[in-house]
């Protein structure tokens, strides 16, 4: 059995779980979530908390199991307190800008990189060299944050480019002059 899938779920007091079949959908005050179930996954709620319990032991539904409990919790922690990821910017003249729907970045290209933000993220530029990404959905605000960072991504010898906040950057020796 499932190490991760067999420890119930605690429910938050803010927030709503509703189960229909394979359906789940959780309502908290930051939003509102739904999730499809994998067929061999079953998923019930007993007082104030989920129990997720797989219907066989193949090896498809024991990969099942860990992945909804981990999922389930993710959403719960979306809709109550939401998910953020930060990104910084290395490199002279490299700087970030929201207008209005748009992130605008010069990364020292030739021209500006424009991406636009999906409506279920909220992306703030606080300093021209930071970037800060929240959302309900724990998946949508990651993919946003990786396709951000893969503009410019830190390159080796200066380590110049767009990482996330605490991510070590491995440097390479440059080019040595012998004479």
């Amino acid at each position: 059995m499932s190490r991760i899938g067999k420890i119930p779920l605690e429910i938050p007091k803010s927030v709503k779980v509703a189960i229909s079949g394979q359906a789940v959908s959780v309502e908290g005050p930051k939003g509102k979530l739904a999730y499809q179930c994998p067929s061999g996954i079953t998923v019930e709620q007993k007082d104030a908390k989920v129990l997720i319990a797989r219907k066989s032991n193949s090896k498809q539904n024991s990969a099942d199991h860990g992945t909804t409990r981990a999922i389930l919790r993710n959403m719960m922690h979306g809709v109550s307190e939401g998910h953020r990821k930060d990104l910084e910017i290395q490199g002279v003249g490299f700087r970030v800008a929201v207008q209005g729907d748009k992130l605008v970045m010069n990364l020292g290209f030739s021209h500006q990189i424009e991406y636009v933000i999906p409506k279920s993220v909220k992306v703030t530029a606080a300093k021209p060299t930071e970037i800060s990404i929240e959302g309900v959905d724990r998946q949508v605000v990651g993919q946003v944050a990786a396709q951000i960072r893969a503009n410019k991504p830190p390159e080796p010898y200066k380590g110049k480019g767009i990482r996330y906040v605490g991510e070590v950057v491995k440097r390479k020796q440059g080019k040595s002059v012998t004479k």
